[in-house]
């Protein structure tokens, strides 16, 4: 760890290979707490007696359910489509018997029908899971000829969705285009947010399906070069995708730890020093970006035929007593998931879907593990921090952090006033919770709760 350390340069290059500078302006330095889970390989969770599968569970349209009560589905068999362009398939995270169509609360607040399964027959599990969804060979070969359509049409079957977060279904984007020709392919591997580290043991155990998983990616939206994006604070992985990638004409960059240097836009800056506009896309600099474990399910999809039936999370935080890297098939309730972690600890005080900054705090442990969870951070309550609320001061701490170079105490008082043409006025869109101006405010100003508000009045009046 030393020895690379050392060829790291302060700003977080690595030798010059690629062209950002290595960071962004503004943004915060929160404590890590990544050491909690870091070390702990990924383990895999028995199938549960029930998934509870929401027919949204990514950016766009809902499913359409293919199936009824009493029914019969095999594991990995599509039981939901996905009709409108944006929008994913949904898949048999287990095999067995489908239930009466159930209502259930997402962390957001949102009330979604869900198809329910109770778990029926064998299933497969353990290593033998592990090894069709990680395991085994990636050969070059299987991919280097085949067609860009191909490979978009087997991701959109599969119902892969951007596992970071964000879960924006993946054959969208990276669907070719005449109009935005792509010259660039960036996998986030950066996973700024404290706490989680699904994406880092994801890169250091299954780096060989994260290269293979990023030259299909790249192949199908005609990316000429390649970069893996990774905070210079994970080394391991680092390393591990150094050894994969050497030859396969895929280039690491390797960056500063700093949040949210995960966030699209600005390690588009720190890797090939590109402003992406101001209520643009990476498409309109000839970027695509996509996350680290979405490229192991983009090849998992093209080169096995295998839909999106599982996900890992991290279970951490100091209010759980086994702070886990998990396997763990879609549908789980967030209960199986902790319990399974040996329990909350007498201390734990706040459970959150997500990671501190950007996560939703929950209370119902029934609550399903969607496509889009990273992880369940849980903590005590000397981990939260407390501040009682107090008018602004006009300090200007929010404005120096914030990474999009917006006036939060504006947007959300614009939000609270329910002044929409003001919230537009300061690009309340452009924001994209990240969480920094709550973070370092001295008045404990709940900053980000008030833009999204705002952000929901805006989209309920278009809707009229």
């Amino acid at each position: 760890m030393l020895t690379l350390l050392k060829k790291l340069s302060p700003s977080g290059r690595s030798g010059g290979s690629f062209p950002g500078p290595g960071t962004f302006v503004h943004g915060v330095h929160p404590p890590q707490r990544k050491e909690l889970a870091a070390d702990a390989a990924i383990e895999i969770v028995p199938p549960p007696e029930k998934v509870i599968l929401p027919l949204l569970q990514h950016v766009g349209g809902p499913c359409t359910p293919l199936v009824k009560a009493r029914q019969k589905v095999a594991f990995g068999e599509m039981i939901g489509s996905g009709e409108t362009f944006v929008s994913a398939a949904l898949h048999a995270s287990v095999g067995g018997v489908i239930q009466k169509m159930a209502v259930t609360t997402l962390p957001n607040g949102r009330h979604l029908q869900a198809i329910v399964i109770r778990s029926e027959g064998e299933q497969l599990c353990g290593q033998a899971l592990w090894d069709q969804m990680f395991g085994g060979l990636w050969p070059e070969k299987t991919y280097q000829s085949l067609e860009p359509g191909k490979i978009a049409d087997a991701i959109h079957a599969a119902g892969i969705v951007g596992l970071g977060g964000a879960a924006f279904p993946t054959h969208v984007k990276i669907m070719p285009s005449d109009k935005k020709p792509i010259h660039t392919l960036i996998v986030n591997g950066c996973e700024c947010e404290p706490y989680l580290t699904t994406d880092y043991r994801v890169m250091v155990e299954a780096a060989d399906a994260v290269v293979a998983g990023a030259l299909l990616a790249a192949r199908a939206v005609g990316a000429k070069k390649t970069y893996i994006g990774i905070e210079n604070n994970k080394l391991e992985a680092v390393d591990a995708l150094r050894r994969k990638a050497a030859g396969a004409g895929v280039k690491l960059a390797v960056v500063k730890t700093k949040y949210p240097q995960g966030s699209e836009k600005h390690l588009i800056k720190a890797v090939l020093n590109f402003e992406v506009p101001l209520g643009g896309l990476p498409a309109d600099v000839g970027v695509v970006m996509t996350n680290a474990a979405t490229v192991t399910a983009v090849a998992r999809s093209v080169m096995r035929n295998i839909p999106l039936t599982h996900r890992v999370i991290s279970v951490t935080g100091g209010g759980v007593v086994q702070p886990k890297n998990l396997l763990v098939p879609i549908g789980i309730t967030m209960g199986d998931v902790i319990r399974y972690c040996g329990g909350l600890r007498k201390t734990a005080a706040r459970i959150i879907a997500g990671g501190p900054m950007m996560g939703f705090a929950f209370t119902n442990l029934q609550t399903p593990v969607t496509k889009g969870t990273s992880g369940i951070t849980i903590l005590t309550r000397e981990e939260i921090r407390r501040i009682d609320q107090r008018a602004c001061i006009r300090c200007g701490r929010c404005v120096d952090v914030c990474p999009m170079k917006l006036v939060p105490t504006k947007l959300a008082a614009a939000s609270r006033l329910k002044d929409l043409n003001l919230a537009r006025k300061y690009n309340i869109m452009a924001c994209f919770e990240c969480g920094s101006c709550a973070y370092v405010c001295p008045a404990g100003l709940q900053l980000v709760q008030h833009i999204r508000m705002g952000k929901t009045l805006l989209a309920a009046e278009m809707r009229k």
